[in-house]
C-alpha cells in the first residue's frame, strides 16, 4: 500500500489548453478515491498524471513523501486499469493474467500459484484456457483487472473500467470491484463520469468541473453538504431540483407559491432584491400538507413508474420539478396537487458564486 500526495497540480498543454488547475489532494494507504465529473472535467488526465503516462506542468507528485514527478511508470509501481480492456487476443486468459510476471521472470511455479489465487478471486478459473474472444464483457474485465491485481503494486489505477459493459455488468462489477478492494487492500484511485458508481465505491469522491476541483467528502458528505449547485446537481439521481429567482420581502416565488426563505435562513433580510437559488431533491419531498415544510401547489405533467418508486415530472408556473414517491401513491396527470418539502432538505445557493448559503 502508498499514500500518495497531490501539490498544486496542473496541466497545461502545448497549444496552452490548461486542463488541470491547482489539484491538491492527499490520499491515503488502503484508500478507494473516485474522481467523478463529465467529459473534459481532467479527471482522466490527473490519473495519467499520476500513472507517469502524462507529464506533470507543475505542482509535485509525492509517493509515500517521495518527489515521484521524474519516476517512470514503471518505477511508481502502479498497475492501471483502462477502458478498453487491452488484452492480447492471441493469449489466453492465463497468458494474460501472467504477463506482467513472464516479462519480470519470474519463477513459472510462482506464476501458476500466483495466476490461480487471481483467477480464484475473480471467479475465472475455469475461463483460464480459453481466449479473450470467448468471454463476455464483464469475464474481459475481470482478466484485465486480474493482470493488474496479481503485480501487488501498492496503487491501482482503474480509468472507467465499467462504460463498455451494460448496466446488469456494471452493477455485478461494482461488487466484484469493491470486493477485491477488500481482499487486496490497494491504494486504488478510481475514475468514472457515473455517480452511481462514485457513491456505491468510494471511501471520498473528488468531484471535478473544467479541470478545477469542485469538493472533496464522503459520499454522505457530497450527497447531504454539497459545497455549490454543480455538486449539488451532478450527486443524485434524479438530480437536485432547482428554483432560481430574486429575494422579495423574504420571500423565493415557485408558481404561485412564495417560499419564506426566512424559516430557512433568518438573515435573508441581506438577500434582498437578489437573485438566490433553492435546492431539494426528488426524494426529500412529500405528497399533501406537512408541518415544519414548504407547501407547494402544482400540476402533474407526467409520471415514470419504476417499481418501488415514481418519477413525477410537475409545473408550478414557469418551474419545473421532479419528485419521487412512493409507487403506490403516484398521482394522474394532469392532477392538480400539493406536495411538501422539510426545512432541513431545502438549500440555498447564491446565484452569483453557486456556493451554497449557511
Amino acid at each position: 500500500m502508498a499514500y500518495l500526495t497531490l501539490k498544486n497540480i496542473n496541466k497545461i498543454y502545448p497549444n496552452g489548453y490548461h486542463a488541470v488547475h491547482n489539484f491538491n489532494l492527499e490520499i491515503e494507504k488502503g484508500e478507494f478515491v473516485v474522481f467523478v465529473g463529465p467529459s473534459g472535467c481532467g479527471k482522466s488526465t490527473t490519473l495519467r498524471m499520476i500513472a507517469g503516462l502524462e507529464d506533470i506542468s507543475n505542482g509535485e507528485f509525492l509517493i509515500n513523501g517521495k518527489r515521484a514527478n521524474e519516476m517512470g511508470p514503471r518505477e511508481r509501481e502502479v498497475a492501471m486499469v483502462f477502458q478498453s480492456y487491452a488484452l492480447y487476443p492471441q493469449m489466453t486468459v492465463y497468458d494474460n493474467i501472467a504477463f506482467g510476471l513472464t516479462l519480470q521472470g519470474v519463477d513459472e511455479d510462482v506464476i501458476e500459484q500466483r495466476v490461480q489465487n487471481t483467477a480464484r478471486i475473480l471467479g475465472l478459473t475455469e475461463y483460464l484456457d480459453r481466449l479473450p474472444r470467448a468471454l463476455s464483457g464483464g469475464q474481459r474485465q475481470r482478466v484485465a483487472i486480474g493482470r493488474a491485481i496479481i503485480r501487488k503494486v501498492g496503487i491501482f489505477l482503474m480509468d472507467e473500467p465499467l462504460s463498455n459493459l451494460d448496466a446488469k455488468q456494471r452493477v455485478t462489477m461494482r461488487y466484484e470491484i469493491a470486493q477485491i478492494h477488500r481482499e487486496t487492500g490497494a491504494t486504488t484511485i478510481y475514475v468514472t463520469h457515473d455517480q452511481t458508481e462514485a457513491m456505491t465505491l468510494a471511501d471520498r469522491i473528488v468531484v471535478m468541473k473544467d479541470g478545477y476541483v469542485q469538493q472533496i467528502g464522503t459520499p454522505y458528505e457530497l450527497y447531504y453538504k454539497p459545497a455549490n449547485v454543480f455538486v449539488a446537481g451532478f450527486i443524485g439521481e434524479p438530480p437536485m431540483n432547482f428554483v432560481r429567482g430574486t429575494v422579495k420581502g423574504g420571500c423565493l416565488a415557485m408558481g404561485g407559491n412564495a417560499l419564506d426563505l426566512s424559516r430557512k435562513l433568518p438573515d435573508i433580510g441581506k438577500y434582498e432584491g437578489k437573485e438566490i437559488v433553492l435546492g431539494f431533491r426528488p426524494e426529500a419531498v412529500a405528497l399533501g400538507e406537512h408541518e415544519d415544510g414548504y407547501h407547494i401547489a402544482c400540476r402533474v405533467e407526467l409520471t415514470e413508474m419504476l417499481g418501488d418508486n415514481t418519477n413525477v415530472y410537475v409545473t408550478a408556473g414557469d418551474t419545473q420539478a421532479i419528485l419521487k414517491i412512493d409507487s403506490h401513491d403516484t398521482p394522474q396527470t394532469d392532477a392538480d396537487i400539493t406536495f411538501s418539502i422539510p426545512l432541513e432538505s431545502v438549500y440555498l445557493f447564491d446565484a452569483e458564486t453557486e456556493n451554497v448559503i449557511g
